[in-house]
């Protein structure tokens, strides 16, 4: 079965507030799919949900087939400016990752050297080499971020959700970043991501989830939009149908 992600009139509700409203998609292995709206659309709510952090009152998310308590070892997390932490926390770059597979081995588990090779595999998949022993709050904005992917990437999983990425960091290190999830989705990883900056992330996913007034969405296939269509969607002009 290739079906990763399946979400069905997924309705979502902050107090007297409707956030998402019936919301329906569904992503196969190795789909990269960008969810673009603005401010409070509810992108990162979604993300949320699909996590299993919020819970819904109306719909059905199955990952994997299956309820995300089910499969959350599958899935990898960056969450929304994870590089906007206490900088002066005294933890090294191995031990950020390494936090990520406590919950496997234990907190207080000796690691082995499979896992100092599994986190040099990752650091090295990020252009992160040779980082293990530096302090994560001395790194760039940037660098903190691909060390949280990275983290992220410890656990091999089959769906990684991240939540704005490129917040808070240079031009540059948006493009290695892109460049980065995008090798990433080509080896097989399927990923979701929001993001601010709208044409990298259209020119990355193949499939779009477009947010608009009221909690409404649209689903679309990348393939499927004209250069009209894009310009609109990056200009925040595109209509939507609301079904």
């Amino acid at each position: 079965m290739n079906e990763i992600l399946t979400v069905k009139n997924l309705t979502f509700d902050y107090y007297d507030t409707s956030v998402l409203r019936n919301v329906n998609f569904s992503l196969e292995k190795g789909d990269f799919l960008g969810i673009i709206g603005s401010n409070g659309a509810g992108k990162s709510t979604l993300i949320k949900l699909i996590l299993g952090m919020l819970p819904y009152s109306k719909g059905e998310i199955k990952v994997f087939g299956k309820s995300i308590s089910e499969v959350r070892k599958k899935i990898g997390y960056v969450p929304q400016k994870a590089n906007s932490f206490n900088t002066a926390f005294p933890a090294t770059v191995r031990e950020v990752i390494m936090a990520n597979l406590y919950s496997r081995t234990g907190l207080f588990k000796h690691y082995g050297k499979k896992y100092d090779d599994d986190v040099r595999r990752v650091l090295e998949k990020v252009g992160m080499e040779g980082f293990e022993n530096k302090l994560i709050g001395k790194l760039s904005g940037g660098q903190q971020q691909r060390v949280f992917i990275a983290r992220a990437l410890i656990s091999e999983p089959e769906l990684l959700l991240m939540d704005e990425p490129t917040v808070g960091v240079d031009a540059q290190s948006v493009k290695a970043i892109m460049a980065l999830v995008t090798e990433l989705n080509k080896q097989g990883l399927t990923v979701i991501m929001t993001n601010h900056d709208t044409p990298a992330l259209v020119q990355a996913s193949n499939k779009l989830l477009i947010f608009c007034e009221h909690g409404y969405e649209e689903f679309v296939n990348r393939s499927d939009l004209s250069l009209e269509d894009v310009n609109k969607i990056f200009a925040g002009k595109r209509e939507h149908n609301h079904g």
